[in-house]
């Protein structure tokens, strides 16, 4: 995913719309664990977490790389009271934090190993006293309250959000997790509800297919909640679905392009609605 244009750059003297943005946060890693053969927990701690917001369920987080000699590029205020980067911005992805610990401060990523990008390339050499930043947290998305139904679907990438919102669901809710996965090797636990069943795809064929798959052959309640998110022709292809044929409405139906297939940098709030 790439950075948008005005990402990490306070707003200007004058120019209304909110307060601004603060520097990223500089952290350094504590503990690194394996998940499966294609993912890693990686936690990150140091003293700018101490005011780190509490994130929302699928919330995101920007992640700075270091450079080859691990070195983390620092912002400074300029003139116009934006950010300016003398030594070059940095590498940026975008990653949906496992969970925060505010106690311990500490901030856990989870990193799927998806071919040779730079955030993978970092997280398998990632050992205790690596550096990076992060930026954020940030995200729009909440449980609605009144739910008492939802069909949740995603991907290895949306593991990490899709733990966060399992937790967040209230107890007395039913519903659905499809999970899209290479193999059984690269499963990985997710938070129990009693209310929601789990079920895991094999990928066969292009990806994200397994999982709008499963989305034509369940059925939907009058009051199902929908969110999946997975790869950006797939995730388009549900939302056509959900807003089409079934004529869900779009207040019920949260759809997100993650990545997609021919893109080492897929662009950030990809909502799938092109």
């Amino acid at each position: 995913m790439s950075l948008s244009p005005d990402y990490g750059r306070p707003r200007p003297q004058g120019r209304p719309g909110g307060p601004r943005r603060r520097p990223p946060r500089h952290v350094e890693v504590v503990d690194v664990q394996p998940l499966n053969p294609r993912m890693v927990a990686v936690v990150f701690a140091g003293e700018s977490l101490a005011d780190f917001a509490e994130p929302a369920p699928t919330a995101h987080i920007k992640l700075f790389l270091p450079d080859a000699e691990g070195n983390v590029a620092r912002p400074v205020v300029g003139p116009d009271g934006r950010l300016e980067w003398p030594d070059g911005r940095p590498t940026m992805r975008t990653y949906t934090p496992r969970r925060f610990d505010a106690e311990a401060g500490t901030l856990e990523v989870w990193f799927v190993s998806h071919g040779d990008g730079p955030a993978a390339r970092w997280a398998a050499r990632a050992e205790p006293g690596s550096r990076a930043a992060i930026g954020g947290p940030a995200g729009r998305f909440s449980v609605d309250p009144t739910a008492t139904s939802w069909w949740i679907g995603g991907d290895e990438s949306a593991l990490p959000a899709i733990a966060t919102l399992l937790e967040a669901l209230p107890d007395d809710v039913t519903g659905q997790v499809h999970l899209e996965a290479e193999g059984p090797e690269v499963r990985v636990g997710l938070p129990a509800h009693t209310g929601v069943e789990v079920t895991w795809h094999q990928r066969v064929g292009e990806p994200g297919a397994a999982l709008v798959d499963a989305l034509h052959r369940d059925g939907l309640g009058d009051d199902t909640h929908v969110w999946i998110a997975c790869e950006a022709s797939a995730v388009r292809k549900a939302r056509s679905y959900l807003l089409g044929d079934r004529v869900l409405p779009r207040t019920r139906a949260t759809t997100r392009g993650y990545w997609a297939v021919g893109e080492a940098n897929h662009p950030d709030h990809d909502f799938g609605e092109d």
